[in-house]
């Protein structure tokens, strides 16, 4: 640590500090104190304001336990500037954004990388507004449905359609023909298997980490369901919601705004391996996901135990024909996917892109049309 006197204060206090948080009500399990620690010493806090952010980021899970966290934090350390419970007055439970853009900020400089190293912890039912498409929004989308078609991959039929050439002979029809000629076979006329669109499938993560890139995620999917034949469109915080059919309406903004009434747990919690486990626990759904092109618009930052996130994209990549992960922090060049989530199903994942808005979205999918 560079100041000396609060590596004397931390080395005296923290023990004391961490068994006061537990008398106080605020359970904190002997995991989460470990990992506290390491990050102490591993990234070595430059002052107090450093020491409080790395404590909120790996002991804190509520708002619940921010109310208890600070007062006591600043009891042993002293006051920090930034501590956010005094200017909470908004009633939902969602942190109010001149606290979230504060704590964005402090928890990347903290913790060392990008912003988005912790999901969004609280569960959250409301109706959420996920606004209007813009002037420029519609434009791309424009762009999106024309390039759409090219892009979604092709496979063989198993059915046998008559063609002008094919490897099979269609006897049945050089029958019917050749009655009317009065038994003169006057064509060869044949069969084949034709190319058609394979299954997509949609899974987006609308948590309160992806707050910012959800409606151009869902107009995104918008897009792709009017356009593409056999598509499936899933979102996902900490439940799975099937919006496939909100997103037949012919109006990206009708068809978006209805989804208010329908996820329920948009800009809550995070869990991508319950979600998951949930799909492919459903017999129905798992024949959607049986050689189709599967898209997953996530962040990947899952919270606890990441073994059930792990299993379920494992096995997706199995029934997948390719399994695809888009992801908004994946737009920065400094991206490394580090957290234990994304480390974790990196080797089950076809391709990680970045994709925050509908221009990336664009961009990936002519990727997509190219190849």
């Amino acid at each position: 640590m560079t100041d000396r006197d609060l590596a004397a204060r931390v080395a005296d206090h923290v023990h004391g500090f961490l068994r006061d948080l537990n008398e106080q009500g605020m359970r904190v399990p002997v995991p989460k104190q470990r990992v506290f620690l390491q990050a102490i010493e591993t990234v070595g806090p430059r002052d107090t304001a450093h020491l409080y952010w790395i404590g909120e980021a790996t002991l804190t899970t509520s708002r619940e336990d921010l109310e208890v966290y600070v007062p006591t934090f600043e009891r042993w350390f002293g006051e920090v500037a930034a501590a956010p419970v005094r200017e909470r007055e908004s009633p939902d439970d969602e942190v109010p954004a001149s606290h979230g853009k504060g704590r964005e900020g402090s928890l990347t400089a903290a913790l060392g990388g990008s912003a988005g190293l912790a999901a969004s912890p609280s569960e959250r039912e409301g109706r959420p507004a996920f606004g209007t498409a813009s002037e420029d929004d519609r434009t791309i989308l424009a762009l999106l449905r024309r390039e759409l078609p090219g892009a979604a991959p092709t496979i063989r039929s198993r059915r046998r359609r008559p063609a002008r050439r094919g490897p099979w002979i269609d006897v049945a029809r050089i029958c019917r023909e050749s009655r009317r000629g009065h038994g003169e076979i006057v064509t060869l006329r044949r069969r084949d298997r034709p190319w058609r669109q394979r299954r997509v499938l949609l899974l987006i993560d609308v948590s309160g980490s992806m707050k910012r890139h959800s409606a151009d995620y869902l107009r995104f999917a918008h897009a792709v369901v009017r356009r593409l034949d056999r598509v499936e469109a899933f979102t996902f915080g900490t439940r799975l919601t099937r919006v496939t059919e909100a997103l037949c309406a012919r109006d990206v903004d009708a068809a978006v705004g209805s989804l208010s009434d329908i996820v329920l747990d948009a800009e809550g919690g995070t869990r991508i391996g319950a979600s998951l486990q949930e799909f492919l626990g459903n017999a129905r759904y798992v024949t959607m996901a049986r050689d189709a092109l599967v898209i997953v618009l996530s962040d990947g930052l899952e919270r606890g135990d990441c073994r059930p996130m792990e299993a379920a994209v494992r096995r997706l990549s199995l029934l997948s024909h390719r399994l695809l992960w888009w992801s908004p922090l994946a737009c920065d060049p400094a991206y490394r996917p580090v957290t234990r989530g994304m480390s974790a199903v990196l080797g089950s994942v076809d391709a990680l892109a970045g994709v925050r808005d509908l221009r990336t979205a664009y961009e990936q999918v002519r990727t997509l049309a190219t190849r």
